[in-house]
């Protein structure tokens, strides 16, 4: 009994730390930063449809389960990108289920082609819902406990700037702009589901050719909320003859700036791991990677697997004819 007990509080206390920031969890934004940023959609030019499945902490009963599909594309002559993105996410009885629509618009720097800016913007809905039927109380007659699948839905927004070109590219985007607003303009609700607050991302990286087929590609992505802990994430990637990336990554928390919300004595490593990219052909590629935990919950899980899959429909640019960019995996 006293193991059972400890072993439900150290899953309360992993999950509160690292998933204080409520947006979905995914290791391979890098193969796809629409994910992250509006900005981004039509920066492969072609149009490109990707899916991630991720499941979390393999192992323990309720762990989180992420599903989300995206396709975006460039019109008017390259300089409009469009898209939508519509996820899933499962943590216990809990569900959030979004889709959005997304418009970015892209203008030339200078005389370089490779060399853009880019501001975008993506509009929605989010549901949150709460499953009654996999709730225990200890009185069961408690009213706060739904007797079956509760749900809301609100409106939501993101917007994003995105600066890249052949070498470099740096990103800052911000994410359910409207959910915590619209949800207290509502109606009043027993949901007991925590409707997720604005986050800040600022994602970085470039290309470093090496010769002989091999690209160097180093990635930084800092991700922030305002009370959780400020999360940082290190990839570092090598290509190999344009056709496969493979490199490891580091997770962890940054003291950024003071937060008085937060305790003192939080864990601040939190993971690492390694992920790949293989193009199958010209048009279709696949990727995986997979997470080991740093934390105390390392013990009681056997880590967290992520897949994706992403082909391009129609694709315009030849392998022979397309120029190598730091932005597009």
């Amino acid at each position: 009994m006293m193991k059972r007990l400890f072993f439900t509080a150290l899953l309360t206390a992993a999950v509160l730390s690292s998933s204080a920031q409520q947006d979905s969890q995914y290791t391979q934004y890098v193969f796809n930063t629409i994910h992250l940023n509006p900005a981004y959609a039509g920066y492969k030019q072609d149009v490109y449809v990707q899916s991630f499945f991720r499941s979390q902490w393999v192992g323990v009963k309720g762990a989180p389960v992420s599903f989300s599909i995206a396709a975006d594309g460039a019109v008017n002559d390259g300089n409009v990108g469009l898209g939508v993105i519509i996820a899933n996410d499962k943590i216990g009885a809990q569900t959030n289920l979004s889709g959005y629509a997304n418009y970015a618009y892209k203008i030339q720097m200078g005389y370089d082609e490779q060399s853009n800016l880019s501001f975008g913007i993506a509009a929605g809905l989010m549901q949150l819902g709460l499953d009654g039927t996999r709730l225990g109380g200890i009185d069961p007659n408690d009213e706060l406990i739904p007797v079956n699948n509760e749900t809301r839905t609100f409106p939501d927004a993101r917007f994003g700037a995105y600066y890249a070109n052949s070498k470099f590219f740096v990103g800052l985007s911000a994410t359910n702009i409207i959910a915590a607003w619209a949800s207290r303009r509502g109606s009043n609700s027993n949901l007991l589901v925590p409707v997720p607050q604005p986050h800040l991302y600022l994602n970085a990286g470039m290309l470093i050719p090496l010769g002989y087929g091999l690209d160097f590609k180093p990635v930084i992505l800092l991700k922030d909320d305002t009370k959780g802990p400020t999360s940082l994430d290190v990839n570092a990637f090598f290509l190999l003859n344009e056709k496969v990336w493979i490199g490891g990554f580091y997770r962890t928390s940054v003291p950024l700036y003071n937060k008085k919300a937060l305790e003192n004595g939080l864990t601040k490593k939190s993971a690492l791991g390694m992920m790949f990219e293989l193009f199958v052909s010209n048009n279709f590629k696949v990727g995986y990677s997979y997470d080991y935990a740093l934390n105390k919950l390392r013990d009681y899980n056997y880590g967290s697997h992520e897949i994706s899959a992403g082909f391009y429909i129609n694709r315009k640019i030849g392998k022979r004819d397309r120029q190598l960019r730091c932005y597009d995996f």
